[in-house]
């Protein structure tokens, strides 16, 4: 890493060059997740923060503005272009959509906004687990959620209009044709809570920071192979090759800290290390500042009176209560109960039992609680959820012992008895995005793509070409059986074979039984066991981050014992299961992955080989397929969003035939409960909730329903 002289020596050298030229430049996308989505954020320990909501952005290239080597601008609508005297084509806004983003520059604020929204009281909210350090840089150690409430990014996405980002620390980027670099330019007087500009520096440390002690952020920013000061208010990333399109907004994704603060020393004189985990709450820029901390129980947020950006288009209307708390919980049990006892104010509900029945309680029937139902988080979302095979171990080497497993799940008795028959199975990696999820049978360009890797030699299941996906279906004793029967074909043909033997626990013993059982008149009970090819009885461990799955994880062991195999629930605290999914210590776990309506690099993160071993990647399975990885190559660099469309899908149908997960289930929309202290703009953003970013505390309704914890 370059020390903090040399980095300000680039700047200098770069104000003795201004008035170099460059090559034409036009924008891109570039992504950072909104704050109400790090919220509520499932735990990744892949890309902390910015990425934590998993809702990744990229894709194909839209029609933009830009400037010929003269200057001359070349698109008609010019509202969101700035060109400067060296040719270079600057953009406030970036999308992937073949259309203008919503918002020209200089807008005022975004439309789902509460401009005269009121400042003031305080949001509750609990998680389950624990945390242990407030530095979300190196890979060991739990963070608190919340964490990005007191960092900006360079760029911050609108929440009603799909893949766009207006700029937050950046005012504008710019990037090349070939897609080889992107520039950001910071804005002026965005500064650290304690005054002290953010600068290049800054920024360059950061990334810095990150790929030298995190290996997973080194693994996602693989391409990127440099950050330079180019300018005073300049950062230039250079990519490993043109025509990656999407890396542009992978850089777009990353948030700053300030390198003064840990490169100087704590209160005691200790010299600060950003490569360990910390309590002392980090300097931050965002619209919030750390408070009080109970090390693994509480932290609570204060919002920052003179923030910098509290005035900038992005943030008017937002981060409107003075505090955000969080409670730790280590049982969920005893979380749903203090939600209901007035402990903390909104909850996701993600069990289908309390949905339908755990809500019959005063406080609701009366109204101080609210239960609603919101569609707008899954509008642009993607969702595989389910119980992942680690098929880096040799217990799931095989793709027909993986599919044996799938039939001998049974869904529709765990629907029936524990959802109400609320929730579907999921049947895509991309289970709620038309054009990307896939169905039937592949054709067209999907198709071409699919038979050209197979004319290649790389292996693809024949059944990608011959059958629909399709989970297998039980419902009727008949359909369970034959079902049952199909799974123990396909476990001989993994070269696994089930016995009936001998219990050991249930058969008797001395003498007189040995004679009585031997000449036939007496006979020891026996249970099924399924052997593996050395012989070895098969046992599988499950490894669950809490209790919120083990009602479907008992199901399937019950399913499983059916065929002889031992399940093995292993539920740990969360510090323990984010450990052992780190080191993939695992035979299975129950896990997501979270896709956006464009997929592109995170795909390598996902499925990719190169991901298969490295320690905390979010390619769970450990998967190394080389048709899957030409798939992902084909998406990233898809030239219009056709391309992109039909090797999304044809990824897709390869990872469901290589059955590396038995899809779980889900409803496409978010249940919520919220004590009734709060109010929202009437029109919510198309794509959130946008909770609390964009809701306030509403004093009125408090004193109708008490204040908090009354």
């Amino acid at each position: 890493m370059k020390s903090a002289g040399q980095r300000h020596q680039t700047a200098s050298l770069y104000r003795s060059m201004q008035t170099r030229k460059s090559t034409p430049y036009r924008c891109r996308l570039v992504f950072s997740a909104c704050r109400s989505d790090l919220l509520f954020a499932a735990k990744s320990s892949v890309v902390p923060l910015a990425l934590a909501c998993g809702l990744i952005v990229s894709g194909f290239t839209p029609a933009f503005a830009q400037t010929t080597g003269t200057g001359e601008i070349e698109a008609e609508n010019t509202d969101n272009v700035e060109t400067t005297d060296d040719t270079r084509v600057w953009h406030h806004a970036a999308t992937l959509n073949d259309f203008d983003p919503k918002y020209p520059q200089g807008f005022a604020h975004f439309d789902y906004v509460n401009t005269e929204a009121p400042q003031g009281g305080s949001v509750r909210l609990a998680d389950l687990g624990s945390f242990d350090s407030l530095n979300f840089v190196p890979p060991r150690g739990e963070a608190p959620l919340g964490l990005g409430l007191i960092y900006d990014t360079l760029m911050t996405p609108s929440l009603d209009e799909l893949a766009t980002d207006y700029g937050l620390l950046a005012e504008a980027l710019s990037y090349p044709d070939d897609y080889s670099s992107v520039t950001y330019r910071l804005r002026e007087g965005a500064t650290w809570h304690d005054g002290v500009p953010i600068s290049a520096s800054d920024v360059v440390f950061s990334f810095e920071t990150l790929v030298e002690h995190n290996p997973q952020q080194a693994a996602y920013y693989s391409h990127v192979v440099s950050a330079q000061i180019t300018g005073e208010r300049e950062v230039t990333f250079t990519f490993d090759e043109p025509g990656n399109r999407e890396l542009p907004k992978i850089v777009g994704q990353l948030v700053i800290v300030p390198e003064h603060w840990w490169t100087g020393t704590d209160a005691d004189g200790n010299q600060r290390d950003i490569s360990r985990g910390t309590l002392e709450p980090p300097l931050g820029s965002g619209p919030y500042r750390i408070g009080e901390v109970i090390p693994g129980r509480s932290i609570r947020y204060e919002r920052v009176d003179d923030y910098w950006a509290a005035d900038l288009n992005v943030n008017v209307g937002q981060h409107n209560f003075d505090t955000v708390e969080y409670d730790y919980y280590r049982d969920s049990d005893v979380t749903f109960e203090a939600f209901k006892a007035d402990a903390y104010d909104f909850r996701i509900e993600n069990r289908a039992r309390n949905w339908a029945t755990g809500y019959d309680i005063p406080a609701v029937n009366d109204g101080r609680i609210v239960l609603e139902e919101f569609q707008e988080p899954y509008r642009r979302v993607g969702l595989m959820v389910g119980f992942v095979f680690n098929t880096q171990r040799p217990l799931f080497a095989d793709r027909n012992i993986r599919r044996a497993f799938n039939y001998v799940f049974d869904f529709q008795e765990l629907n029936r008895a524990i959802f109400f028959n609320t929730y579907n199975q999921f049947d895509s990696y991309f289970t709620g995005i038309d054009g990307l999820a896939s169905t039937g049978l592949p054709e067209g360009e999907e198709l071409a793509l699919l038979e050209g890797l197979r004319d290649e030699g790389i292996d693809i299941p024949e059944e990608v070409f011959t059958t629909a996906y399709f989970n297998p279906t039980n419902g009727s004793p008949e359909a369970r059986r034959e079902n049952i029967r199909t799974a123990l074909e396909l476990f001989e043909m993994g070269g696994w074979t089930v016995r009936d033997e001998v219990d050991p626990e249930q058969a008797g013993s001395g003498f007189l039984h040995r004679i009585l059982v031997a000449i036939g008149l007496r006979s020891d009970p026996t249970r099924r066991v399924m052997r593996d090819a050395s012989g070895a009885p098969v046992v599988v461990e499950l490894l669950l981050n809490g209790p919120t799955q083990e009602p479907s994880s008992n199901q399937l062991a019950q399913s499983l014992e059916l065929v002889g195999i031992e399940l093995v629930i292993r539920t740990v605290d969360s510090s323990q299961y984010t450990n052992r999914e780190r080191s993939r210590d695992f035979d299975m776990i129950y896990q997501a992955w979270v896709q956006s309506t464009s997929p592109g690099n995170e795909q390598r993160a996902f499925f990719g080989s190169d991901s298969a071993t490295v320690e905390g990647s979010r390619n769970y399975a450990g998967i190394e397929n080389e048709a899957v990885d030409a798939l992902i190559e084909k998406i990233i660099f898809a030239e219009d969003r056709e391309a992109l469309e039909a090797a999304t899908r044809a990824m897709d149908r390869v990872l469901l035939w290589n059955h590396y997960v038995i899809p779980g289930w889900g409803v496409q929309s978010a249940r919520v409960a919220r004590w009734d202290r709060f109010d929202r703009p009437e029109n919510l953003p198309t794509y959130s909730i946008g909770f609390p970013t964009v809701w306030w505390y509403d004093a009125e309704r408090a004193a109708v329903t008490g204040e908090a914890g009354q």
